[in-house]
């Protein structure tokens, strides 16, 4: 149960860093944050359709990751105790 909980917090903390990465990257719907980062400046980067789908599906892939990653180790956390 030690071997499979190490993998979980890993992996929450490898899942946690890249979707605070994909969310900076996406592109910025006015003002806020994203033109703080540049957002307002790259407007020809973002400007692709195919790339904002592929990184809205990574991000919610990776979002389904990390979800699944806190859940397991709540259930460890939980069972572990009884």
């Amino acid at each position: 149960m030690d071997i499979i909980q190490f993998i979980l917090q890993v992996l929450l903390g490898i899942t946690s860093v890249l979707l605070t990465l994909l969310i900076l990257l996406h592109k910025g719907r006015g003002g806020g944050l994203s033109d703080m980062f540049g957002g307002g400046m790259s407007s020809a980067v973002g400007s692709s359709g195919l790339a904002e789908r592929n990184l809205n599906r990574f991000t919610v892939v990776l979002a389904l990751v990390w979800f699944v990653a806190i859940v397991g180790l709540g259930l460890i956390t939980k069972f572990e105790a009884i």
